[in-house]
């Protein structure tokens, strides 16, 4: 049973006419965090949002996902809510919301990453982790946010998103997509005592050959298409043997 992905819900009760039954043949637990991507904007079914397809392409893992629409901000509490969770394998991509609200500077957001990641090692200090940066958005590559609604989108069929800073306006520490990955990248050599630490460019999921082929209807999200894709080559990259998600 999958749940809608784009609507809020309140469970009342669940009933059945038969018994029911524990699953004993669940696989391990990969625990992911992301954006609005993650959480499924412009897939079509719960069942075609990216992390999902990663999941059952890998065909060894039961996915938990904690994608936030528009909230993959790099809070503490999130943080806590993984250290306490149980989970084999954690990813959390990072970068694309903190850019969308113009919330960081760089100065705070390198030491915000290293602090969620120090929290989740408080409650899994072994568990496989795995670091993904954005992927390809070609209005915040060098342009920092506030993102924006393209106000002559509105009232048509195909709303648009822009980005409203300043083309290559980083110099104070504002963050575009381009600073966030090479960001990502150092905090992961920085970290490299962490044998279980892992990191994955998210141009090498939906990069801007991409960006031409399967272009973002809202110039912020993929579409059906895109989504199986970023699935399917995450889980080759990331799922089984020698791999960082390595499976029995």
């Amino acid at each position: 049973m999958w749940l809608p992905h784009n609507e809020s819900l309140e469970i009342m009760a669940l009933r059945t006419d038969a018994p029911v039954h524990t699953d004993d043949r669940a696989g391990k637990i990969w625990l992911h965090h992301g954006s609005s991507i993650s959480h499924g904007s412009n897939a079509l079914a719960p069942t075609e949002i990216w992390p999902v397809v990663a999941a059952r392409t890998a065909g060894t893992v039961e996915l938990r996902n904690l994608g936030f629409g528009g909230s993959a901000l790099v809070d503490p509490f999130l943080a806590r809510v993984i250290r306490d969770a149980p989970a084999d394998f954690i990813s959390v991509k990072l970068g694309i919301n903190v850019v969308n609200l113009d919330s960081m500077r760089l100065r705070s957001f390198v030491p915000a990453v290293h602090g969620f990641l120090d929290t989740i090692r408080d409650g899994h200090p072994e568990t496989p982790l795995l670091l993904v940066s954005p992927l390809f958005a070609g209005i915040h590559e060098s342009t920092p946010g506030p993102l924006a609604v393209d106000p002559a989108s509105l009232g048509t069929d195909h709303v648009q998103f822009i980005a409203t800073g300043a083309p290559g306006d980083t110099a104070q520490g504002r963050l575009s997509l381009e600073i966030i990955r090479d960001a990502l990248r150092t905090i992961s050599r920085d970290r490299e005592d962490d044998a279980n630490l892992y990191y994955l460019d998210g141009l090498d999921l939906y990069g801007p050959e991409d960006g031409v082929a399967l272009p973002l209807p809202d110039g912020l999200h993929p579409n059906v298409e895109a989504h199986d894709l970023i699935g399917r080559r995450f889980a080759d990259r990331v799922f089984g043997s020698g791999r960082p998600f390595a499976t029995p």
